[in-house]
């Protein structure tokens, strides 16, 4: 999944720059790294807005283009006022198809209904919702399914028993320890 967003370059930096920006109805950004030099943009507003109304964008990699320029990045963060929830500030960072990087992605649970254990009243407990993963850009999953139909009561399921996309690491298993093997979601015996 990739996405067009049109920036314009900034010149002006600081506070009140930034603050005249926001004022303006445009949201100040960056983009950084691929060892080229720091880019300065400013984007609308409403354009942002709207993006966010999709979880799957901050896993998803986006064109910046703009000034003569085209970047391909992914959301690294993004900061909010604190009162008014309005996003104040964007970081993007730079990716090729071919780079190797590290992001947070949203696990979703489906076969809930089919669940054996499910059925006889078991409990099902989550104790992930979200994994740390690497791959490259061109890999990112904008989430990860977790087929929960087939558990029985007491099981649980644990990172290694994920199945995931080609070319997309858990992180946490990288590490060579059993300890990193956490459990992700299971479910508890009927209580009568």
């Amino acid at each position: 999944m990739s996405q067009v967003w049109t920036a314009e370059l900034r010149t002006d930096k600081g506070k009140g720059a930034s603050r005249r920006l926001r004022h303006a109805d445009k949201i100040p950004a960056i983009i950084y790294g691929a060892g080229k030099d720091a880019k300065s943009i400013a984007l609308a507003s409403n354009l942002v807005v709207k993006a966010l109304e999709d979880a799957n964008i901050f896993n998803t990699i986006l064109t910046v283009e703009g000034a003569g320029s085209k970047e391909e990045c992914v959301i690294k963060d993004l900061q909010r006022h604190p009162a008014t929830e309005n996003v104040s500030h964007i970081d993007f960072q730079r990716v090729s198809k071919t780079t190797t990087i590290t992001k947070q992605i949203p696990l979703e649970f489906s076969g809930a209904d089919a669940s054996p254990a499910i059925k006889m009243g078991g409990l099902m407990s989550f104790m992930q919702q979200i994994v740390e993963v690497r791959c490259k850009a061109r890999d990112l999953p904008t989430k990860i399914i977790v087929d929960v139909s087939k558990m029985e009561t007491g099981q649980s399921m644990r990172l290694s028993d994920l199945e995931m996309p080609k070319g997309v690491l858990l992180t946490a298993l990288s590490h060579g320890s059993a300890d990193y093997d956490q459990a992700v979601v299971g479910i508890s015996k009927i209580k009568v």
